[in-house]
């Protein structure tokens, strides 16, 4: 949701977070922060209630509500490079990059384009604490909560990955971790994601996606915004490596096929100095001598 007040303030903390280089910083406003009991506790509850048929029947209705948007959102997204995808016949890993909160449903619709019919998500555990219509999809929506509390990765969240990935599905996972909205360029990866694709020896599908802003607005301060994914080449576990060798190399493969495809899509290199028309489709504030509006405000 595009909310005037609450965008400007995670755009200044976007400009504030690549000015000190911290490309995973928690930009967003109003996220749920929680303590380690509130974490177990959720995590709790949903390992507890996952194989019910109450939890099986939320699920339905939440994949059901998530097709209806992923239609709604790409009806003029275009895909490109899906050849790169097309062979892979076993489970496997997408990467993108994590710009927007309905920024799933445009990897949703590759995955159909690509014969799946659904798409596990591996989101972070305080998403659980949401609520509204957003928190029920974050509940409900074949998400994989993941969390820092301890022996939960090895002893839950690691059979559950791998039973997605034994029975083919693709398996979103955000290397890039926080979200930072309409953000355009790449920013470095986490290897979380490469170091279970080299576990679990599956592919990784490496994608970018491109937005392009409209002329029409969609509120008073951004313009509609078209979805180009693109699809880059899949990046492969090496046999001859270690798992933890393979991680930091398919990690670095990623980035650098992301970094390519927006130089390409940009036509000029690479780099992390804030502009303004970094924020896809932001509508273009007055010349400040460098300060935001909302910084403008509070001198």
């Amino acid at each position: 949701m595009i909310i005037k007040d609450e965008r400007e303030q995670v755009i200044d903390n976007i400009r504030a977070a690549i000015l000190e280089g911290d490309f995973h910083r928690k930009v967003e406003v109003g996220d749920p922060v929680l303590a380690a009991v509130q974490k177990e506790k959720l995590l709790s509850w949903y390992l507890k209630e996952k194989n019910t048929l109450h939890f099986k029947g939320k699920t339905l209705a939440a994949r059901k509500a998530a097709n209806v948007a992923t239609r709604q959102i790409n009806r003029m997204t275009v895909i490109r490079g899906i050849e790169h995808a097309s062979m892979i016949r076993s489970g496997a890993i997408v990467t993108s990059n994590h710009f927007n909160p309905i920024d799933n449903t445009i990897v949703r619709y590759l995955a159909w384009n690509l014969g799946k019919d659904r798409l596990p998500i591996v989101s972070q555990v305080t998403n659980l604490a949401m609520t509204g219509l957003v928190g029920f999809l974050m509940k409900y929506a074949d998400i994989l909560p993941i969390s820092d509390i301890p022996g939960y990765i090895t002893a839950d969240f690691e059979p559950l990955l791998k039973k997605e990935l034994d029975e083919k599905n693709y398996v979103l996972i955000y290397p890039e971790q926080e979200m930072w909205f309409n953000y355009q360029k790449p920013r470095p990866l986490k290897r979380g994601a490469y170091y279970y694709a080299a576990k679990f020896q599956v592919p990784v599908i490496s994608c970018f996606v491109e937005m392009r802003a409209q002329q029409q607005l969609q509120t008073p301060m951004f313009h509609e915004v078209q979805y180009v994914m693109h699809v880059l080449p899949a990046i492969y576990p090496d046999s001859a490596k270690t798992v933890r060798e393979n991680s930091f190399a398919m990690c670095a493969q990623d980035y650098e096929q992301k970094k390519h495809a927006y130089e390409e899509i940009r036509r000029e290199p690479l780099n992390y100095t804030f502009q303004e028309k970094d924020i896809a489709g932001w509508v273009q504030p007055p010349q400040t001598d460098g300060f935001s509006p909302k910084q403008l405000a509070g001198k």
